[in-house]
């Protein structure tokens, strides 16, 4: 597993366990399979109710735990990360990230400033934000002098986000791609994904998930089903050659799924 390096100087490992959609009665079993196939970064949030289990899951363990603060509690971000610890049962989390800027509500950049006090509290390792674009970004740190240490946003091959990745390259912010097998498999039946998976007789999502690791990105697949997640964590070790990354890298057509972030 190889590890990131924060702009904080801490680490995260690349590759991680996402849990968007997993019922909370059903996180702790899936969360300890993930730490047992060799997983260490657990990605959750506020919003996904499942934070109890999530805790549950990672309890005694050394993961990585990420968690989110959702749009509602951009004015009070000190006590909605004491009420994710307390569902998570820990002192701190690895990772706390504003869940989207939400710039209708005109907040984001004070919870910003909220999340700078948290990590100096300890609440919180490293602070970071996801979903957001390098407007949202220049405003958070131009007013506090800080830089997320990293932004998690949808990203895959046919939705590629360069000009964000750029950035977060000029201002030493890890990218992290959520949603990076696309949505409905059908990413995964693309006649270029299938023909790389059968050059190296792999699945078609260890070849997608090895083309983020490769291109350096953090990537954090949702699994629940055993079949899956080892299938997933076996991309740790599908190295692509520079042909296989050209033909993924030429499948962008900017096919966003999720939210505007202006809109929101």
């Amino acid at each position: 597993m190889t590890d990131l390096t924060f702009n904080d100087s801490r680490t995260m490992p690349q590759l991680g366990l996402g849990t968007w959609k997993l019922p909370d009665a059903q996180a702790p079993m899936v969360v300890r399979r993930a730490l047992d196939t060799g997983y260490r970064l657990i990605d959750t949030a506020a919003i996904y109710g499942n934070e109890r289990g999530v805790g549950d899951g990672v309890r005694g363990s050394e993961a990585f735990v990420t968690t989110k603060l959702w749009n509602d509690r951009q004015r009070d971000p000190a006590a909605a990360l004491d009420e994710s610890l307390s569902l998570l049962g820990l002192d701190a989390v690895d990772l706390y990230l504003i869940h989207w800027p939400a710039p209708g509500q005109g907040l984001y950049v004070d919870a910003w400033k909220a999340l700078v006090e948290l990590r100096v509290a300890g609440k919180t390792r490293s602070i970071g934000v996801s979903n957001f674009l390098p407007e949202h970004l220049d405003a958070i740190i131009e007013a506090t002098g800080v830089t997320p240490v990293l932004n998690q946003i949808e990203l895959h091959p046919r939705y590629q986000r360069r000009e964000e990745r750029a950035y977060h390259e000029a201002h030493g912010i890890v990218t992290q791609s959520w949603s990076p097998l696309g949505q409905g498999g059908d990413l995964l039946r693309d006649p270029a994904i299938v023909a790389v998976a059968e050059k190296h007789q792999r699945s078609a999502a260890q070849v997608v998930i090895a083309w983020h690791l490769a291109h350096g990105f953090s990537v954090i697949p949702k699994a629940a089903d055993p079949e899956h997640m080892s299938d997933n964590f076996a991309a740790l070790d599908l190295t692509l050659d520079d042909g296989d990354l050209a033909a993924i890298d030429a499948l962008e057509r900017g096919e966003r799924m999720g939210e505007d972030a202006r809109a929101m």
